[in-house]
């Protein structure tokens, strides 16, 4: 392989690393950004009177399968009866 072509593929694979690390960079800040739209719906939220745990908890049991939040309320309310806290 000539130098020529060396320095040529070095562009291409420099060029191409170059779009890489610019999206990458873009969608961090997109991520900081959503970031700062997520505390500020929070902080809305929380001037309406709305407790923002209580909220975080519900958005994460809608992710989760139905089943597995009943089984796993069951096995709570197994051991709290256990340990006299019902």
């Amino acid at each position: 392989m000539s130098e020529s072509e060396i320095d040529a593929n070095y562009r291409v694979t420099a060029g191409e690393l170059r779009q890489f690390i610019e999206r990458l960079e873009r969608l961090d800040q997109e991520k900081r950004d959503l970031a700062d739209q997520q505390k500020e719906v929070m902080a809305e939220a929380k001037g309406r009177g709305y407790d923002t745990k209580v909220i975080r908890k519900v958005i994460a049991l809608r992710k989760r399968d139905k089943d597995d939040i009943a089984e796993e309320e069951a096995v709570l309310e197994m051991y709290k009866e256990a340990l006299g806290m019902s």
